[in-house]
């Protein structure tokens, strides 16, 4: 069936959105001019493709509408020759990346080494290449960081400026450079996979962010967490089809149909193991690889949790490391681990930690107050998959009772 002009522009802009803003942002060193004319595409495209019909290349459409919009406001302001002639000079056909093309000149990899600049917070770093190389809503990087849409802008804006004003280079860097800023590229890698691998996620940008870890893996082949980055989300991607049953509901892995699972992936992540290292991503890709098995190895997966605790200490580590103990050694075991990262209040509001409660509650009997755990869970949850399935967990406590 012929996609409607409305679907095909939304599909356009998550395939090409990041690439025309890189590419303009390489070219004309502006930012917001970059952003402005990639919007502007996309709008002219919602005004036009549904009197003229769907182009058989959108991107490079929108690729060439952009370019146009950049010309005219650089002709404007009267910048100089040379980058008006090579702006001019680009075609549609880059939209796409060029055959052969060394990895390192990606538009798109050069902008996510530009946005992690270690002169950049953290914070700032990974949500300027989420909004800049991704498209993804400033309301939806506030929620990600917990603030409003209008203090994410003014935070986006910040962080442009700063670039703009410290000469920061537009390329990937070499040598200890490279290395620095490393930890900001993989965390923003990550958070755009999870942006695509939640429930009612886009599976596009996780499909984007395995496409950048095979890129940096290319680039950095000595840094054992770019592979393990690599791993993780390949285990994890691997199970996407058969995570929803056909009405879209929730399958937790023990119900998943593992005839689904793209067996591929699995094998292409666990060809990089022999390469790993004790780090961050590199263990969670350990431990995901413990759940592509014909049945879970729980001790091994407890174990795994125990070094990752030791490397980073977090509140939602403690989380998940209660769930694996859970089911390692019994629900007493995980409840414990579970009540002493609770009791500080910092995950009160946080949706996975009532349903591991619920879940561990409702394996020791207590039928009922799980039942309210797992409604506590729903009302936290801002994704509507997820919050059927504990709804649906908590009709089914009720009819156990």
């Amino acid at each position: 069936m012929t996609q409607p002009p409305s679907g095909a522009v939304a599909a356009a802009a998550r395939e090409s959105y990041g690439r025309i803003v890189a590419t303009l942002i390489r070219v004309t060193g502006d930012w917001e001019m970059a952003e402005d004319c990639a919007q502007e595409a996309l709008a002219a495209a919602l005004e036009k493709w549904p009197a003229t019909g769907v182009p058989a290349n959108p991107g490079g459409w929108l690729m060439t509408v952009a370019r146009n919009r950049a010309i005219d406001m650089l002709r404007r302001i009267t910048v100089e020759q040379r980058k008006l002639r090579e702006i001019a000079a680009l075609t549609p056909a880059e939209v796409a990346p060029a055959e052969g093309k060394d990895d390192v000149e990606d538009d798109r990899l050069r902008l996510i080494f530009t946005c992690c600049h270690p002169a950049l917070a953290l914070e700032a770093r990974v949500a300027l290449t989420l909004r800049t190389v991704c498209g993804v809503p400033t309301a939806e990087i506030g929620q990600a960081f917990l603030t409003g849409e209008s203090t994410m802008t003014r935070r986006l804006t910040r962080a442009k400026t700063k670039i703009a004003k410290a000469g920061i280079p537009y390329r990937v860097p070499s040598g200890p450079a490279l290395h620095e800023r490393l930890p900001g590229v993989l965390a923003v890698v990550y958070l755009l996979f999870t942006q695509g691998y939640n429930a009612d996620g886009d599976a596009a940008f996780a499909d984007e962010a395995i496409r950048l870890a095979r890129l940096l893996r290319r680039l950095m082949p000595d840094q054992p967490e770019v592979a393990g980055l690599l791993a993780l989300c390949l285990f994890q991607h691997s199970r996407r089809d058969a995570r929803k049953d056909t009405d879209g509901n929730l399958l937790t892995l023990d119900k998943q149909d593992r005839t689904r699972w793209d067996h591929a992936a699995i094998a292409e992540a666990r060809a990089l193991l022999p390469e790993l290292r004790p780090g961050p991503y590199a263990i969670q890709a350990q431990i995901a690889a413990e759940h592509v098995t014909e049945e879970t190895d729980w001790p091994a997966v407890a174990r795994w949790y125990d070094l990752l605790f030791e490397l980073q200490p977090s509140p939602v580590v403690q989380l998940n490391r209660a769930v694996a103990h859970g089911f390692a050694s019994g629900p007493e075991a995980g409840l414990a681990i579970l009540s002493a990262v609770r009791r500080d209040g910092v995950l009160d509001r946080y949706a996975p930690a009532a349903a591991a409660e619920a879940e561990l509650t409702a394996r020791m009997g207590d039928r009922v107050k799980a039942e309210l755990l797992f409604r506590e869970a729903a009302g936290l949850t801002n994704s509507p998959a997820e919050r059927r399935a504990l709804l649906d967990r908590a009709d089914q406590m009720l009819e156990e009772t």
